[in-house]
């Protein structure tokens, strides 16, 4: 699946508003200055800005200053988070970079995301529309839910789809529901196409982590990170739920009571786990689950939006799912 497809609806819109974040990185703070500069290195592709501008397009047939404003409120909060989260996890790099923390310190990463998350307050407050802030606050309220029921769960031994999806929903899913919230919102669109594309979102999103934690059964060469590090961290994602929950094998039965107990994994336990995922049926599961979750998707887009940017909006459910890093 081509970017090069997705962008065509919004290609001078996508270059103007890129325009405009990079504004936001800069500080007349020469110490701020370099780190938000190294941040500002770290953007990647800038998937979720161009979701929100699509949604607009989609809607409007324009792009206007509310919709860059709430583009960027969510893009900023989404990036603060990151940083709080590595210096949370520890973690050294951040998209083949060395993280912040690492370069800096601990407490220069936290004021830098504590700044860029004000930048995303004010960028929402720019436009001038109340849903959006509460949109906001809502999406910052949901990561942080989202973190410590993952925390809980993997404490609690509460290892079960419904569960796994739940922590989804509240962390990667709730980041494309706002954007598409957000897009519809800066158009002010209807409030059953705003509930419509939200849940579009959501949808998108459940597909892009299932795929992301499928990485995790495969030789990091393939896919750009360590085999089992989900594991190694104490999260179980749905191939290896579904091996643990559905076999009758005696080290299934055995590794989830001591799951239960907050048990951590050796390297031959996660081996095992991740060799059983392949071959008792996990992986397989996985990709079905992420079709029908694909077909939810495409049937929330309105009947209303232009083939071009149904094009646009399915060819980005596509590449999400098939994705290879």
């Amino acid at each position: 699946m081509s970017l090069v497809t997705i962008l065509k609806p919004i290609e001078a819109e996508f270059i103007a508003f890129k325009e405009y974040y990079a504004t936001l990185f800069r500080s007349n703070i020469p110490l701020l200055n370099r780190a938000l500069s190294h941040v500002c290195r770290s953007n990647g592709k800038m998937m979720r800005p161009m979701l929100v501008l699509l949604t607009a397009k989609s809607l409007a047939g324009r792009v206007g200053e509310c919709t860059n404003y709430a583009a960027a409120a969510l893009e900023l909060l989404h990036t603060a988070s990151l940083l709080h989260d590595d210096v949370v996890d520890e973690s050294p790099m951040r998209r083949g970079i060395p993280s912040l923390h690492t370069l800096f310190s601990n407490r220069i990463a936290i004021l830098a995301g504590d700044y860029i998350f004000s930048s995303a307050l004010q960028n929402a407050a720019l436009t001038r529309n109340v849903e959006v802030i509460e949109a906001l606050s809502f999406l910052g309220q949901q990561l942080s839910k989202g973190e410590l029921l993952q925390l809980q769960l993997q404490q609690s031994g509460g290892f079960s789809e419904e569960n796994y999806i739940e922590v989804i929903r509240n962390k990667t899913a709730s980041l494309f529901a706002a954007c598409c919230r957000f897009g519809a919102l800066s158009v002010e669109a209807d409030a059953d196409i705003v509930e419509a594309f939200t849940r579009f979102g959501e949808l998108l999103g459940i597909c892009f982590q299932m795929k992301d934690d499928i990485f995790d059964y495969y030789d990091s060469a393939d896919v750009g990170k360590p085999t089992g590090s989900d594991m190694r961290e104490g999260k179980i994602t749905l191939p290896a739920l579904y091996v643990l929950n559905n076999s009758d094998t005696e080290f299934a039965r055995e590794l989830l009571v001591k799951l239960a107990d907050g048990y951590t994994m050796s390297e031959a336990e996660i081996d095992t786990l991740i060799t059983m995922s392949k071959e008792m049926g996990g992986i397989d599961y996985a990709l079905r689950r992420i079709e029908e979750f694909r077909a939810e998707a495409l049937a929330a887009i309105p009947a209303s939006v232009p083939d071009e940017l149904r094009e646009a909006l399915t060819v980005y459910l596509d590449f999400a799912i098939s994705r290879n890093k």
